[in-house]
């Protein structure tokens, strides 16, 4: 798998948030893994990252979508706001366990890139980012 330069973990469940981490670092999708406990968090980080340091601007979201003080859908509205410049992230994914049919179509108004279901797996990382950051193979 190719390395993105940074991917944003966002979940108030730490043992999610570990076992996330986990897998981002033994399949070596990222040079950095970094993580917020809610929506206000992660813009914070972003304002403070994507504005300096490019290294640690992500260029992959995984954002769970009940937390405490900012949820998904207000971090996503809110990052949506931001100016082109700050919005890093070329995907942003939705990782929850709600299958509600009117949370799929909220987080679609909002541009997700994916809306996958807890806890992450290799074979979902693999396919989010052959999908989204793997270029074709040119035609001979």
């Amino acid at each position: 798998m190719l390395p993105l330069r940074c991917v944003l973990l966002v979940d108030d469940d730490p043992t999610l948030l570990f076992l996330h981490r986990r897998l981002l670092a033994q399949l070596d999708v990222a040079a950095h893994v970094l993580e917020a406990a809610n929506g206000h968090e992660a813009l914070a980080f972003i304002h403070a990252q994507c504005t300096d340091d490019f290294r640690t601007c992500p260029d992959l979201i995984l954002l769970d979508l009940h937390m405490p003080v900012m949820d998904g859908f207000a971090f996503l509205a809110a990052y949506r706001a931001l100016p082109e410049a700050q919005q890093c992230a070329k995907v942003v994914t939705m990782l929850t366990t709600s299958l509600n049919t009117d949370d799929l179509e909220r987080a679609a108004q909002l541009s997700v890139s994916a809306y996958l279901s807890k806890p992450l797996t290799a074979e979902k990382l693999h396919t989010l980012v052959r999908d989204h950051f793997v270029a074709p193979a040119p035609f001979n």
